[in-house]
């Protein structure tokens, strides 16, 4: 499964009391606090700066766990600043080189989601978890040829608090697959946690001889593009064939949800890290 709809970001409100006592449980997961060089898995690297924190999958489950997420099946490691104002999650998919000669159709790849998005709301309905409803781009695809990156935000809107929902992917292209990164944030300063993001990524690199420009000729290609990248991987594949129970059952697996209030104590939240770190 690749990571587009396993890390869309719903927001849900939390009480005071309950995100103390979260930051309380939050400081108690194995995070490793920058600067500090840290591996995701065997595909790459990562230079977590001073003022970070990381996890590794056992502890990314954990986390899933306190914001009432369902399990990764992926190997997923977290990113964070120490004040929780947002998270970011990286998972690999290993599934071949993928070409970048696709040209995108902003108005195509909507409608694809938006009817996974529909799929998936029947198995969430069965499941008792909330639905939401695809309003439309927050920010359209683009890619960066330089960097070999692709990214784009959607917004949604939940069905049941009618709140906004705004999520932030980059896929970042390797010789033998893709990076996948989900931004977790709320929604009110997303724009400043992409580029508090973005900062740290100039300490991310994939393993010698697994970048992009590192392709020769005989390499496993993928047997999809970038538009795919967005509508799914592998789900967009099951889509051409009509599978689109498979996609719902793939995206109800796949919404995160952010715990609003962890700002609200970002103080305390960030004064447990340096207890613990010192």
């Amino acid at each position: 499964m690749t990571g587009f709809a396993r890390k869309l970001a719903v927001a849900l409100a939390l009480s005071l009391v309950t995100a103390l006592a979260s930051a309380n449980e939050l400081s108690d997961l194995p995070w490793k606090v920058g600067p500090t060089k840290v591996q995701l898995g065997a595909q790459a690297t990562l230079d977590v700066p001073d003022g970070y924190a990381f996890l590794d999958p056992a502890g990314t489950r954990r986390l899933n766990e306190l914001m009432e997420n369902p399990p990764d099946e992926a190997d997923t490691y977290t990113l964070a600043p120490t004040d929780m104002k947002w998270t970011a999650f990286f998972d690999y998919d290993d599934v071949g080189y993928v070409k970048d000669d696709e040209k995108l159709d902003p108005d195509d790849i909507l409608a694809s989601v938006k009817q996974g998005t529909e799929e998936s709301n029947k198995e969430r309905r069965s499941r008792g978890w909330e639905t939401l409803t695809l309003v439309g781009w927050q920010n359209k695809p683009q890619y960066d040829t330089q960097f070999k990156s692709l990214t784009w935000s959607f917004l949604a809107r939940s069905d049941k608090s009618h709140s906004d929902v705004v999520n932030y992917n980059a896929r970042i292209l390797g010789r033998s697959g893709v990076m996948n990164v989900v931004l977790v944030s709320d929604p009110q300063v997303l724009n400043q946690a992409v580029t508090d993001f973005k900062g740290t990524l100039g300490g991310f690199a994939f393993a010698p001889g697994q970048s992009y420009s590192d392709f020769h000729t005989g390499d496993r290609v993928a047997e999809y593009g970038l538009a795919a990248l967005i509508t799914g991987g592998v789900a967009a594949v099951a889509a051409k064939k009509g599978f689109f129970a498979i996609i719902g059952t793939f995206l109800a697996a796949a919404w995160k949800f952010i715990l609003i209030g962890f700002a609200a104590v970002g103080g305390a939240i960030k004064r447990l890290f340096t207890r613990k770190s010192s």
